[in-house]
């Protein structure tokens, strides 16, 4: 398994306008979401990265309006799951 380390200099880190014991779940949610919206991470694994339910997920994809992508996969997937 892979695993990448992101380092932020002090001053960097005290410049964040949250509250310190906020920064890096805050952090983590921002870089879920962009990274979500650009499409570089499936909704699932973003979700998992910002460590929130996928209900909160959705809130905070809304939240920020950020349109869900779903696609005809998804939606044969979720048809299939609805007849189990």
């Amino acid at each position: 398994m892979s695993k990448i380390t992101l380092e932020i200099e002090s001053e960097t880190a005290e410049s964040l306008r949250v509250p310190p014991a906020e920064r890096e779940s805050r952090l983590r949610q921002e870089l879920a979401v962009r990274l979500y919206e650009r499409q570089l991470l499936p909704l699932g694994k973003a979700r998992a990265l910002c460590g929130l339910s996928k209900w909160a997920f959705h809130a905070l994809l809304a939240e920020q309006g950020i349109i869900r992508q779903y696609d005809v996969d998804e939606l044969h997937e979720d048809v299939k799951a609805l007849g189990n």
